[in-house]
C-alpha cells in the first residue's frame, strides 16, 4: 500500500511539475533576473533568488491557464498530447487551483516584497499571455504581436522590481526582447506549421504560410535588433563591449534568417530557432557582464 501511494504521489508530483513547463518557464525567469540584476549595483543574491522565484511561480501560473484553455486542442497535436491535462494526469480543476495558488503566490511576493509596479506589469503580463494571446493563436499571426508583448514583459518586470521605477532604460529591455519574439516565434511556428495545422493554429506572417514572403518578414524584424542592441551603452546602462558583441549576435541571427529566406527549408528554420535561443541570452549576459 505504501509503495502504491509513493508511486501514485511521484506520477501527480511529476505532472504539476510538466504543467509548468519549467523549461520554458526557466528561460523567463532567466530574462528577468537579468533586468533585475542589471540595475542593482550591489547584488543581494537572496533578493534575487525570491525574485526568481516569484517570477517563477507567475509565469507558470500563465502557462497553466494556457493549457487549460487549449486541452483540446493539445489533444490534437502530437507535441502536446502528452502534456499533464489532455493527457488526464491531472484535472482541469487541480490544474486550477494549482495555477491560482502559483499565480497568487508570485504576486503577494513581488508586492509586497519589492513593489506594486513590477506586480502590475506581471499580473499585465499575465492576464495577456493567458486571456488574450491564447484565444488569438486560432485566429491569425496578429497573435505572435500580442505574445511578444508579456513576452518582451521579463527583463523590463526584473528593472522595475529593482529599481521601483520605469524609465527608458527598463523600455530598452523590452523593446530588445519585444523585437526578438518575432524570429523566435516564426521559426518556431515554421519548424511546427504541420501540427500547428491539426489545431487551427496561424501564426506565420503569411497566409501562405512557409513562403518568401514570410521569410521577408522575419528578416525585416531580425534587422530591428542591429540599432536597438547599442541603445543600452548610448542610455549608459552597458560599456561598448558588450554592444559590440549583441552587434555581432544580431549579424549573425541575421544571416540566419537571410538563410531562411533563401532556402525556406524546415531544416533552415530550425537552425535559426536555435540561433534565436542562443541570441538572447548571449546577449543579455553580455549585457550584464559589461555594466557600468
Amino acid at each position: 500500500m505504501d509503495s502504491i501511494f509513493k508511486i501514485s504521489f511521484g506520477k501527480k508530483s511529476r505532472a504539476y511539475f510538466d504543467l509548468t513547463k519549467f523549461r520554458l518557464s526557466i528561460t523567463v525567469v532567466f530574462s528577468s533576473c537579468f533586468g533585475y540584476s542589471l540595475y542593482a549595483n550591489d547584488l543581494n543574491f537572496v533578493e534575487l533568488l525570491i525574485f526568481g522565484f516569484a517570477a517563477f511561480c507567475i509565469t507558470a501560473s500563465a502557462n497553466i491557464i494556457n493549457q487549460i484553455k487549449e486541452i483540446e486542442l493539445d489533444k490534437l497535436m502530437s507535441r502536446t498530447v502528452n502534456r499533464p491535462l489532455p493527457s488526464g494526469r491531472l484535472s482541469i480543476a487541480e490544474a486550477s487551483v494549482f495555477g491560482f495558488i502559483m499565480g497568487i503566490l508570485g504576486l503577494s511576493i513581488l508586492v509586497f516584497k519589492y513593489n506594486v509596479s513590477a506586480a502590475s506589469l506581471a499580473l499585465l503580463s499575465l492576464i495577456l499571455y493567458g486571456f488574450v494571446y491564447t484565444p488569438l493563436k486560432r485566429v491569425g499571426p496578429i497573435a505572435v504581436a500580442v505574445g511578444a508583448l508579456p513576452g518582451a514583459f521579463p527583463p523590463m518586470i526584473g528593472w522595475v522590481a529593482a529599481s521601483g521605477h520605469f524609465g527608458l532604460e527598463p523600455g530598452i529591455l523590452f523593446a530588445i526582447q519585444f523585437f526578438w519574439q518575432f524570429p523566435h516565434f516564426w521559426a518556431i511556428a515554421w519548424v511546427l506549421d504541420d501540427d500547428y495545422k491539426k489545431a487551427g493554429f496561424k501564426l506565420l506572417p503569411s497566409k501562405g504560410g512557409k513562403d518568401l514572403n514570410s521569410a521577408i518578414q522575419i528578416v525585416i524584424y531580425t534587422l530591428f535588433l542591429l540599432p536597438l542592441c547599442w541603445v543600452p551603452y548610448y542610455l549608459q546602462m552597458t560599456k561598448i563591449d558588450s554592444a559590440v558583441i549583441a552587434l555581432l549576435c544580431g549579424i549573425l541571427f541575421l544571416a540566419q534568417t537571410l538563410y531562411l529566406m533563401k532556402e525556406r527549408s524546415k531544416k533552415a528554420a530550425m537552425g535559426l530557432m536555435f540561433g534565436s535561443f542562443l541570441y538572447l541570452p548571449i546577449v543579455q549576459i553580455a549585457y550584464l557582464m559589461n555594466k557600468f
